[in-house]
């Protein structure tokens, strides 16, 4: 970095200052359950894709949950018809918020 120019060390250490803030910020708003779960980075941009690659796995072990509850629902008695209706309506919807049709 010695032959860079002076203007070239100063964007660097102005993209440095702004990438850690925008940890330092991004790091503050995340509830400490998750933050726990992601890496460490050093960069705002890795960060952000490690959380979203956290979630596209919680996305997909969460579907995987509402299907296989839906397809073992069976109405029992223990409550009215139209319960048991709206509960697999329910899931039907929270799935379909996941982009999976039923």
């Amino acid at each position: 970095m010695e032959s860079s120019s002076l203007t070239e060390k100063a964007s660097y250490e102005q993209w440095e200052r702004s990438n850690r803030l925008s940890l330092i910020l991004i790091k503050s708003h995340i509830s400490k359950g998750i933050r726990g779960s992601i890496p460490n980075c050093h960069k705002a941009k890795n960060f952000m894709k490690a959380i979203e690659e956290q979630f596209i796995s919680f996305d997909k072990a969460l579907a995987s949950t509402l299907i296989k509850r839906l397809s073992d629902m069976r109405h029992n008695g223990s409550k009215s018809v139209h319960e048991h209706i709206m509960e697999m309506r329910d899931i039907a919807a929270r799935l379909r918020g996941l982009e999976i049709e039923i």
